[in-house]
């Protein structure tokens, strides 16, 4: 009798264990699929969010499902095989289908003669592009009823162990679920995030296939078609390792049909992924590098020093000291070399992303060849300066140490990505900007990178109603062309005294010469159209919960793409005070 009792105890522990890191490898492939799809389609925040919820979905359909599955050692054992499959696999099918699909007619343009501005674009092409938009949703939703299947078919499996109902056991088997679960989303965060995603499909998929081979040679005896399910596992095993040594290669090469430019190196980060590409415009001159975080332009090295002039140049000029200067965000160092022209005695800069103020700081070799010696010399080395401060962190509770330390800067620039994510929100905040407002000297300026005046005007418009409603005094706003981005805005603040479109007017002479900006381009930036502000008292302020800012902006990159269905307007419960001071323009990055 306690023979018996150990081996069920043994037993016992052995499908926990399977549970526990089936669960874990559950989690990893929902967040891979959801973090992957995000990149290739491009809004990443509705994509992840919309994956999750179908995953979820799709796990209830499969936990209904299992019902009508006979055995369940048998297909536990086969279910595991697909899921390793498909797990490893659908990275690569995924970015098989988006290369096909972008690169489909480009090659029907070349084989018929036809020239680019009749590339097919209708029609079969269009149906092809929707469908892959529609297919990391498909992979996630297979995935996801396999996934589901698994609890009760494992549930069924330990009832038919001991020979009887039990008790608790669908209780145990939830709670080392949720376990192996919370396991798997630490060594996501932890290990996987900053990995490519192949390779972290593999390494799920291993461990997937890894216990069930372990409930193979556990239950073979009741399995049936076990031999054919050994040499499965042995096929499937050489496809995952196959994927983990050249998937990331393979997935390189597919990603890079998706930018216009040869793709010169890319590297995932904890926080975003991270491309640069090259193209040569002119043999006589340097290739032209473009990064994209996210697959999001950031800059272009042929055009980026209007965006940072435009940046850094006016709140500069309108400050009367340049000693002391704060910058958020700017993890490249081209707003920070701008910054240093000023002579400034210190500078102190905040960015999330310490992998990518190390990328564009530190010399690094791609198989011998350093990989970022360009961008070295783009941003002019400006990380290695003395006189400059490094602060990792969410800006939003960083500031609150600056504030804490008392100190107060002279000019602050703020160089932060569109507020395309609401975790970005906050950062547009009128609490925010409050802080900052805080940290400014009395006769300083402020300067924030406000996206596109012409793509995204209610963003746009809110950050500058929403810095005036943080009790800046005088807040106008800007714009010109930045050929990477079109037409781009800025905005600029002041707490005291004059306003910057005053300051900067009257300086006799501009103060530093960078090679770029004159009085006139300067003074010109603050002119709109002649009805740009006319609904301006409509935009609502942007609070740290609302979602002001994100809503805007989302909305108005649909609208311009063509995919917005309007609906009832989001609307605030308190009124929104009138503006104090001046108000003039925006940008999109």
């Amino acid at each position: 009798m306690n023979t018996i009792k150990k081996s069920l105890r043994l037993q016992d522990i052995t499908i926990f264990f399977i549970l526990a890191v089936l669960a874990g490898c559950g989690l990893v492939y929902q967040y891979l699929l959801s973090h992957y799809a995000g990149r290739v389609l491009g809004a990443i925040e509705t994509v992840i969010y919309t994956m999750i919820g179908i995953m979820i979905v799709s796990m209830g359909l499969g936990a209904f499902a299992a019902r009508y599955i006979k055995c369940a050692y048998t297909g536990f054992a086969w279910l595991e095989l697909g899921i390793a499959l498909l797990g490893s696999s659908a990275i690569l099918a995924i970015a098989a289908i988006f290369a096909f699909t972008h690169t489909l007619p480009q090659l029907i343009a070349f084989t018929f003669g036809l020239p680019p501005d009749l590339t097919p674009q209708g029609g079969v092409i269009q149906s092809l592009m929707e469908f892959a938009a529609v297919v990391p949703y498909i992979f996630g939703f297979i995935l996801g009823v396999m996934i589901g299947i698994e609890i009760p078919l494992i549930a069924r499996v330990r009832q038919s162990i001991y020979g009887e109902h039990l008790e608790h056991n669908l209780g145990d088997i939830y709670g080392i679920d949720y376990i192996g679960a919370g396991v798997g989303a630490a060594l996501w965060v932890i290990f996987m995030l900053a990995m490519e995603p192949s390779l972290a499909a593999a390494l799920t998929a291993s461990a997937n296939i890894g216990v069930g081979l372990i409930f193979y040679f556990l239950y073979r005896q009741r399995i049936k078609w076990n031999e054919l399910l050994l040499l499965g596992h042995i096929l499937v095993a050489s496809i995952i390792v196959t994927v983990g040594m050249y998937g990331a290669q393979w997935d390189a090469i597919m990603e890079d049909t998706l930018y216009k430019d040869k793709v010169a190196y890319h590297i995932n980060t904890h926080y975003q992924r991270i491309v640069i590409t090259e193209r040569t415009m002119d043999p006589a001159k340097p290739s032209v590098l473009t990064l994209y975080l996210n697959g999001r332009t950031q800059f272009s090295s042929n055009d980026e020093h209007i965006y940072h002039s435009m940046l850094t140049y006016p709140a500069l000029a309108a400050s009367a000291r340049q000693d002391s200067i704060l910058i958020i965000g700017g993890g490249d160092g081209l707003a920070l070399r701008d910054v240093l022209r000023w002579q400034p005695k210190q500078v102190t800069l905040i960015d999330l992303d310490k992998a990518i103020v190390d990328f564009f700081s530190q010399s690094k070799a791609l198989e011998g060849d350093e990989v970022n010696t360009r961008l070295l010399e783009l941003n002019q080395k400006s990380f290695s300066d003395p006189r400059v401060t490094l602060l990792f962190g969410d800006a939003y509770n960083k500031v609150d140490e600056l504030l804490q330390a008392e100190q107060i800067f002279d000019t602050i620039i703020i160089d932060l990505p569109d507020p395309n994510h609401p975790d970005l929100n906050k950062l547009y905040s009128a609490r925010f900007y409050a802080k900052l407002k805080q940290l400014l000297a009395g006769d300083g300026a402020m300067a924030i990178q406000s996206t596109s005046p012409y793509h995204a005007k209610d963003a746009f418009l809110s950050v500058g109603v929403t810095m005036q409603h943080a009790g800046f005094e005088h807040v106008e706003q800007y714009h010109h062309n930045v050929p990477s981005f079109g037409e781009w805005g800025w905005t600029i603040a002041t707490k005291l005294g004059r306003s910057p479109r005053q300051r900067l007017a009257a300086l006799q002479a501009l103060p530093l010469d960078d090679g770029w900006m004159t009085k006139g381009k300067l003074m010109a930036a603050f002119e709109f159209s002649q009805h740009f502000f006319k609904d301006r008292d409509k935009i609502r302020v942007n609070r740290v919960g609302s979602g002001v800012a994100y809503q805007y902006y989302r909305k108005n990159w649909e609208i311009q793409q063509g995919i917005y269905q309007k609906e009832d307007d989001f609307e605030s419960n308190e009124a929104i005070p009138e503006p104090s001071g001046d108000i003039s323009v925006y940008r999109n990055k």
